[in-house]
């Protein structure tokens, strides 16, 4: 056997030995899958957070309206509410951080608990996955009782 042969059998079987360890390793990963929009309405303070956002929503809708209503330039009317809308937008996500952390945290509680190594939306799964959905609002409504 020429020495060129032997490096192709020798980088042949490590690509081969490669592959079935790598298969192995995903084998070895168990599979969770929850329902997002399912915790998110169930998070204890969701309902809260939704009526600060809508005073805040109102409010920035008014202050746009007050100011529209005080010119005539189409283009000054459009850049108040733009800037209205963009900081009622910040406003909703300072709101809802503490509930995507409460969310993101819970998911890792149940899922170390469970021993699952990947957690992905029920809605892109078509076969298998763990669903641990009420899992994890049962550990939101504990940690936040």
């Amino acid at each position: 056997m020429s020495r060129s042969r032997k490096i192709l059998s020798v980088v042949t079987l490590s690509v081969l030995v490669l592959t079935a360890l790598s298969g192995i390793a995903m084998a070895q990963d168990k599979i969770g899958v929850i329902d997002p929009q399912k915790v998110l309405f169930q998070h204890p303070k969701f309902e809260q957070a939704q009526r600060q956002i809508k005073t805040v929503v109102d409010k920035k809708q008014a202050e746009a309206k007050d100011a529209i209503d005080k010119t005539s330039d189409n283009n000054e009317k459009q850049r108040i509410f733009e800037t209205k809308r963009q900081e009622a937008a910040r406003e909703e996500q300072k709101i809802m951080e503490p509930i995507f952390k409460d969310i993101d945290l819970a998911i890792r509680t149940v899922a170390k608990a469970k021993g699952v190594t990947v957690v992905l939306d029920k809605t892109q799964v078509f076969f298998g996955g763990a669903d641990i959905t009420e899992d994890v609002i049962q550990e939101l409504k504990k940690k936040n009782a």
